[in-house]
C-alpha cells in the first residue's frame, strides 16, 4: 500500500531542527513523483477562502464546516481521478495491530447507460464500514454492527497503487455507533489535544506562550524487521502462521562475531531497500536511515519525525511496503520480534519529543541547561509520568511476541526506568539539592592523528539498555515491539505526561502568586521541582539494564518487573489508570476495559495458534523425519552386525534416538492435553496459556531442537536456521 506526507500533509515539526519537511517534500516530489494530496496540491486546486479555512483544520484543529468539504472532496477526487483512481476507502486502525478498508468506486449509473464519478463532502467526512467482526472487547455484540469512521484532517490523504487499480485512502477514525472508540487513532488525537493544553498551559507561565497556538507530540520511529527468502519460508508453517519459528536449533555461527552489525548491505537487500524508499518517498513517508542490524538477516529502517498521528500513520504504512515489496524481491519480511531464538529479536524504538507550532522544541537542553526552567520543568514532568505510571507504560507495549524479546541481552528489561545520562543527571542531583549551579561540559576529543579533527564530545554517554532513554533533545521508548502500532505507547506517554505537566502547572500557580517576578519564578520551580525529584529519582537508572544486579537494586527501589504481557495487563484496568483516561477525556473507563479484554484474547489467541502449529509440524513434520532416520540407522546396525562386526556406540546412539523419539510424542501429547483446558473468560485464558501453554510448547521445542541437531540434514523436513538466517 501507498502513503503521505513529506511535503506538507501536516505541521510536520522536526525537533532536530534538520531541513523542513515542506522542502524536503518539495525535492523528494520532484525527484520520485507524488501520491499524495498535499499542501502544494491543495493550494493548486482549491479557492482560496476554502484552502485558508481547510489548513485552520490541519494546523490549527478548527471544525471543518460541510459546505468546505464539498468543495475539498470534489478537488481530491479529479486529483485522484487524473492520476488513475477508481475507488476510495476509508483508511483505518482498528483494534487487531493493523489496517483496515473497505473501497467504493466514484462511479454511479446516470440512468442513460453510462456513468458519472460522484464523490461528496459527506462521503469524505463519514463512512459507514461494519463494526461486527473488529474487536470491541464487549462494547459491542456481534448483531450490533454500525460503525463509523470519520476522516482525520491532519494527515495527509493518498493514493494506493497496485498492478492494475489506483485506490485513494482516506485516513479516518472509526468509533462505533454509540461513539466509543473502536481503533488506536481516536485516543491519540485526544491525548495529543490534552497534551497540547497543558503544555501551553506551562508555557504561559513562563510568559512563552506568545505566538504558539499548538504544542505536539512529535514521533520519529525506527523499524527492525528480518528477511527470509521466500521460498524457504514457504516451507515454514510456523513462519507462515505464527510469524515466528516455534523449533530450531542455533546454528554453530550466528552473530557471535558482531559482524553484520553496520555491516556492507547485501545487493539484494540493498535493492529491496531501495525500492521500499522509492514508493515511501512518492508517499511523503520521511524515511532518513537504512542499516544492517545485530543479527544476520535482520534490518533497520528509520523515519524522521512528524507530528504523532502523522508519524504513526507512516509508521503503519511502512509496515505495509516492507511486507508488500519483499516478495517482488523473492523475499519475505518479518516483523515478529523474536522469529529466531537464541538469536537477537527486534524492537520498534519509539522517539518522543515536544514541539510547538512555532518550531521550538520543548525538550531541548540548550547551552547552561542548569538555568533553562521550562526545559528543565519538561524534563522533570516526563520523570514524574513515567515514575508513577510505569507500570501502564510497561501495559502499552505488551504482546505475545514481546514477551519473547524484551530483557533478553538484546533488549531492554520489563522494568521500566529512565537513563539521563551524565549531564542531566547531574543536574538532577542540584535540584534535588537546591542548587543549581552549573552544566557539565563534553568538549572536544582529540583523535590522536594530525589530518583527524578535533571532534565536539556529549557532555553525557547513551544507553542502549535502557527501555526510556533521553538522547539529546526526545526520550527514546526503546521497548515497543517492532509487530506493535506506535500509536498506543504514544497515547499513553501524551497522556501521562499531560497528567504530570497539569500537576506541576498547579504548583507553580500557586507559588507564583498573582505578580511572580523572575526571581520568585527561580525560587518557585526549584522547590517545586525539588519536591518532584525526591518523590521519583528511583526511576533513575545510568548503569547497565542487563546486568543482574539491576534487577535486585530495582526491586529494592520498588519498581514493577513484570515479565510476561499477562503480568503486566493488569495494570490497563487499576483505578489510577481508569481515572487517569477518564479525567484526560482520552478513553472512558468502558473504553479501557474493552482494550484490556482485547489484548487478552490477542494474547489468548496468538499463543494458541502457536501450540496448534505447533503439534501440527511435531506430527506430520518433526516425528516422520525423525522416524525415517531411525529406519535407517536400524538398518544400518542391522547390517553392520549381519556381517558379523559389532556395531558398538550405534547402538547406543539408536538407543539415545528412539528414547527421544519417545519423550517428543509424549510431550506432543501433553501439549495437546493443555490447549483443552483453555477458559472462556478471556484473562483466565490467556492465564492459562501463560501458565501451562507455553511452558509445555519449550518443552516440546527443547526435544524437537534436540532431534533436529540429530537427524540427517536429508531428511529433516524443515530449513534450518543456518539457511534461513543467510541472505546472499
Amino acid at each position: 500500500m501507498s502513503r503521505v506526507t513529506l511535503n506538507g500533509g501536516g505541521s510536520a515539526v522536526n525537533p532536530n531542527a534538520s531541513p523542513s519537511p515542506h522542502a524536503l517534500g518539495r525535492k523528494a516530489e520532484s525527484t520520485f513523483g507524488c501520491d499524495v494530496f498535499s499542501k502544494r496540491v491543495m493550494q493548486q486546486r482549491l479557492p482560496k477562502d476554502v484552502y485558508r479555512k481547510l489548513l485552520a483544520t490541519i494546523e490549527a484543529g478548527q471544525r471543518m464546516e460541510y459546505e468546505v468539504a464539498d468543495v475539498v472532496a470534489t478537488a481530491m477526487k479529479d486529483w485522484a481521478v487524473e492520476n488513475g483512481a477508481t475507488h476510495y476507502t476509508h483508511w483505518f486502525q482498528p483494534l487487531t495491530g493493523s489496517t483496515a478498508e473497505k473501497h467504493d468506486s466514484f462511479l454511479v449509473p446516470d440512468n442513460s447507460g453510462g456513468a458519472l464519478t460522484e464523490f461528496t463532502g459527506s462521503m469524505l467526512i463519514q463512512g459507514e464500514p461494519d463494526a461486527s467482526s473488529f474487536p470491541s472487547g464487549g462494547i459491542r455484540a456481534t448483531f450490533e454492527a454500525r460503525g463509523y469512521t470519520a476522516w482525520d484532517a491532519t494527515s495527509p490523504v493518498f493514493l494506493s497503487r497496485g498492478p492494475n487499480h489506483v485506490t485513494l485512502c482516506i485516513p479516518t477514525a472509526f468509533v462505533s455507533w454509540t461513539g466509543e472508540a473502536l481503533d488506536t487513532k481516536t485516543p491519540l488525537l485526544r491525548s495529543m489535544d490534552v497534551l497540547s493544553e497543558a503544555s501551553l498551559r506551562v508555557l504561559r507561565l513562563f510568559g512563552r506562550a506568545d505566538g504558539v497556538s499548538r504544542v505536539f507530540a512529535t514521533v520519529g520511529a525506527e523499524q527492525e524487521y528480518f528477511l527470509v527468502d521466500r521460498a524457504m519460508y514457504l516451507q515454514r508453517p510456523d513462519l507462515v502462521a505464527a510469524r515466528r519459528t516455534l523449533i530450531g536449533a542455533r546454528p554453530p555461527k550466528h552473530q557471535q562475531l558482531d559482524d553484520h552489525y553496520f555491516g556492507s548491505i547485501p545487493a539484494k537487500v540493498l535493492a529491496y531497500m531501495a525500492d521500499c524508499e522509492r514508493q515511501l518517498y512518492r508517499l511523503g513517508v520521511p524515511v532518513q536511515t537504512r542499516h544492517n542490524e545485530v543479527a544476520p538477516a535482520q534490518f533497520e529502517l528509520a523515519a524522521h519525525y512528524e507530528v504523532a498521528n502523522v508519524a504513526c500513520d507512516h509508521q503503519m504504512t511502512v509496515m505495509e511496503i516492507l511486507r508488500t515489496t519483499a516478495p517482488l524481491h523473492g523475499l519475505e519480511c518479518i516483523l515478529h520480534e523474536k522469529p529466531f531464538a537464541g538469536v537477537n529479536g527486534s524492537g520498534k524504538h519509539l522517539n518522543w519529543s515536544l514541539a510547538t507550532d512555532t518550531g521550538s522544541n520543548l525538550l531541548n537542553p540548550r547551552d547552561e541547561t542548569h538555568s533553562n526552567m521550562e526545559f528543565l520543568v519538561f524534563l522533570c514532568a516526563v520523570i514524574q509520568a513515567v515514575s508513577m505510571h510505569a507500570e501502564l507504560l510497561r501495559a502499552s507495549i505488551a504482546s505475545a511476541g514481546n514477551d519473547h524479546r524484551l530483557g533478553a541481552n538484546e533488549a531492554p528489561p520489563a522494568i521500566i526506568s529512565i537513563f539521563l545520562g551524565d549531564m542531566l543527571m547531574d543536574i538532577i542531583d542540584q535540584i534535588e539539592a537546591g542548587q543549581r549551579k552549573s552544566t557539565m561540559k563534553g568538549g572536544k576529543l582529540d583523535l590522536g592523528a594530525a589530518s583527524m579533527p578535533h571532534i565536539p564530545r556529549h557532555s553525557g554517554d547513551r544507553n542502549r539498555t535502557s527501555p526510556f532513554a533521553f538522547t539529546g533533545n526526545k526520550f527514546e521508548f526503546r521497548a515497543v515491539g517492532s509487530a506493535s502500532t506506535v500509536a498506543w505507547p504514544a497515547t499513553v506517554l501524551n497522556t501521562i505526561v499531560a497528567e504530570s505537566l497539569q500537576d506541576i502547572a498547579d504548583q507553580l500557580e500557586a507559588a507564583f502568586g498573582s505578580s511572580p517576578t523572575d526571581q520568585k519564578r527561580q525560587a518557585a520551580v526549584g522547590k517545586v521541582l525539588q519536591r518532584v525529584v525526591k518523590a521519583h529519582k528511583q526511576v533513575l537508572f545510568n548503569g547497565d539494564n542487563y546486568d543482574d544486579s539491576w534487577q535486585h537494586e530495582a526491586a529494592r527501589r520498588g519498581l514493577a518487573n513484570h515479565r510476561t504481557t499477562v503480568a503486566a495487563l493488569p495494570a490497563l484496568t487499576t483505578k489510577s489508570s481508569l481515572d487517569l483516561f477518564k479525567k484526560a477525556k482520552v478513553l472512558s473507563r468502558t473504553e479501557v476495559k474493552s482494550r484490556s479484554v482485547i489484548e487478552y484474547e490477542k494474547f489468548a489467541l496468538q499463543v494458541s495458534i502457536e501450540a496448534r502449529t505447533l503439534s501440527d509440524m511435531v506430527r506430520t513434520q518433526v516425528l516422520p523425519s525423525a522416524l525415517r532416520h531411525q529406519a535407517e540407522l536400524s538398518e544400518a546396525i542391522a547390517s553392520t552386525e549381519a556381517a558379523d562386526v559389532d556395531p558398538g556406540e550405534l547402538r547406543t546412539l539408536l538407543e539415545e534416538h528412539v528414547a527421544l523419539v519417545g519423550r517428543c510424542a509424549s510431550l506432543e501429547r501433553s501439549l495437546t492435553a493443555a490447549m483443552a483446558h483453555a477458559s472462556d473468560d478471556p484473562r483466565k485464558h490467556a492465564e492459562h496459556a501463560q501458565t501451562a501453554i507455553r511452558p509445555a510448547m519449550l518443552e516440546l521445542r527443547t526435544a524437537c531442537d534436540e532431534l533436529e541437531g540429530r537427524v540427517a540434514h536429508d531428511l529433516w523436513m524443515l530449513p534450518r536456521y543456518r539457511d534461513l538466517i543467510q541472505i546472499t
